[in-house]
């Protein structure tokens, strides 16, 4: 392992923030602080609310609460670093950042997989719904969505470890796994890398193909009301997620450099920036019983 290892990593992708970092300090803070709100209000909601103590809903509080972990192991930093000259990061910071963001980004696909399930379990065979979705299965499928993806990218993030780097900059604002691997010496083996890339590309494309696989069937099975109410909203948000991954997926490895610092750095933010927003306040106004319960509560709050 290289000497360097044991120092910082530098950001190179705040280059061209220099000359509006008060600006995008302020909007930053105001976004990451609506992230925070609305999240936390709807996971609140549904914890406080014995009525939404349901699978469906207690999904959606997985999502917000992964949204929460995710903003968490960005915006602070980058706050930070948009008030200082110096934009580094130890080598520690940098690994943990990494296999928070890819955990982050996966997690959103595993949760929604185990919601297309509940979906398709509760319209598609509601005779055996609630024998089947007990306490301690859906426990499982939570532990199942949470589970797969931190092992998954902890066995990925060990392996970026254990290369011999020979390069310091970063060329993003926050630090992603295939970035530190692209820093690798000439000299270094990266097979087991690409290996793992591509499996986890086949864990979660199988995730997506499952997903399709459930909404053929509810379409099918679902009338034009309940589908609405109950299935738009997922559907939507997997049609946000899975595009968001996909487009900054392929950025990251194919994209070009031609582009300004700027918009590299908001492709590579995407995932970061959309997600966290949309599935809280899709499902809050989407899902009928978790919109009533807002109106119901502003309502008493107006009196």
């Amino acid at each position: 392992m290289s000497t360097f290892l044991k120092g910082c990593f530098i950001l190179s992708g705040f280059n061209e923030t220099m000359n509006f970092t008060v600006p995008l300090f302020s909007v930053t803070l105001l976004y990451y602080c609506v992230i925070l709100f609305f999240n936390i209000s709807l996971v609140l909601l549904i914890v406080l609310d014995e009525s939404l103590h349901e699978p469906m809903y207690i999904f959606v509080s997985s999502l917000c609460i992964n949204a929460l972990y995710g903003t968490t192991g960005f915006y602070p930093k980058f706050l930070s670093d948009l008030l200082s000259s110096s934009h580094r990061i130890s080598y520690e910071g940098c690994l943990l950042q990494a296999f928070i963001m890819y955990s982050f980004v996966c997690c959103n696909l595993s949760i929604l997989t185990v919601m297309a399930f509940d979906r398709y379990m509760a319209i598609c065979r509601p005779l055996h719904y609630h024998s089947f979705m007990t306490k301690r299965r859906l426990s499982q499928l939570v532990c199942f969505s949470w589970l797969t993806p931190f092992c998954v990218f902890a066995i990925n993030v060990l392996l970026t470890a254990r290369l011999k780097l020979c390069g310091i900059k970063i060329q993003r604002a926050l630090c992603l796994n295939w970035l530190i691997v692209k820093l690798a010496c000439p000299e270094a083996d990266t097979f087991s890398n690409n290996i793992s890339a591509y499996v986890i590309l086949v864990v979660y494309l199988s995730h997506w193909l499952f997903i399709i696989w459930t909404y053929i069937y509810l379409i099918k099975t679902c009338d034009r009301v309940k589908f609405t109410q109950t299935c738009v909203p997922h559907l939507t948000s997997v049609i946000i997620n899975v595009t968001v991954m996909a487009f900054d997926s392929m950025y990251l490895r194919f994209g070009s450099r031609d582009l300004s610092q700027s918009l590299q750095n908001f492709i590579a933010l995407e995932f970061l920036i959309i997600t966290p927003v949309t599935n809280p306040l899709m499902y809050g106004f989407k899902l009928t019983k978790i919109r009533n319960r807002i109106l119901s509560l502003i309502h008493l709050k107006g009196k």
